[in-house]
């Protein structure tokens, strides 16, 4: 069973930064893509950003370009999202996901998800 931990959530003050991290229990060789999405209370999920395994493509949602960017470690099997200027807009559960696939936005194209971790940005 493949498993994603995430961690690095938590409480901060508009204009701060933050550094996500997403460990995976599969190898290497068998990821395609790592990426972030998120859920607003009340609101559809969304896509954040993704990076191909071998670090070599990403994507980026317009909400956060310039501001948030998405790392990998194929080492290490994490991939991680640094968060900076961070706007109370971002405040969501933040999610890890991995697809065997396709370096995607889209949410179906990712076989494997983590828990969520929560990120509060207040004003």
């Amino acid at each position: 069973q493949v498993q994603l931990v995430e961690s690095g959530g938590g409480l901060v003050q508009a204009g701060d930064s933050l550094r996500l991290s997403c460990a995976a229990s599969l190898r290497t060789g068998s990821i395609y893509a790592m990426g972030w999405f998120r859920q607003a209370s009340g609101k559809d999920r969304e896509f954040v950003a993704a990076i191909r395994s071998n670090g070599d493509s990403t994507r980026i949602a317009d909400s956060v370009k310039g501001r948030f960017t998405i790392s990998r470690d194929s080492a290490k099997n994490t991939v991680n999202l640094q968060m900076n200027s961070l706007k109370p807009e971002d405040t969501a559960v933040y999610y890890c996901a991995l697809s065997l696939l396709a370096l995607s936005t889209n949410g179906i194209h990712y076989q494997y998800w983590g828990q969520g971790t929560q990120v509060t940005v207040s004003s």
